[in-house]
C-alpha cells in the first residue's frame, strides 16, 4: 500500500502506443472488411487469383488489432511516479 511519502505508479492508459496501433490497424482492417465484403466485383477477383484479397486483408488486420488490444490489457505498461535518476539537468536560475 502506498503512503504519502511513496507516490503510486499508475498505468500508461490511453497513451499506451500498443493501443494507437491498435486503433489505426482496426480501422482500415473494417474498411477493408467491408470493400472485401459488399463492393469487390467477380472481375477484381477474378484478376486476384480468385481470392477476394481486400477481404482476407481485413479480417487479418481485424485479428491483429485485437491481438494488440489483448496485449495492452494483459500485460498494461506502468509508469514510473519518480523519474529513476538524477540525470534530468537542472532549470535555468537554480
Amino acid at each position: 500500500m502506498a503512503t504519502e511519502s511513496q507516490p503510486r505508479a499508475h498505468k500508461a492508459g490511453a497513451f499506451d502506443i500498443r493501443l494507437i496501433i491498435a486503433l489505426l490497424i482496426g480501422v482500415y482492417g473494417v474498411i477493408l472488411t467491408i470493400m472485401g465484403a459488399a463492393f469487390t466485383s467477380d472481375e477484381e477477383i477474378a484478376k486476384a487469383a480468385d481470392v477476394n484479397i481486400n477481404l482476407w486483408a481485413g479480417i487479418g488486420m481485424l485479428v491483429v488489432s485485437a491481438l494488440f488490444i489483448l496485449w495492452a490489457k494483459l500485460r498494461p505498461l506502468v509508469v514510473p511516479a519518480e523519474p529513476e535518476g538524477d540525470d534530468t539537468p537542472a532549470a535555468a536560475g537554480e
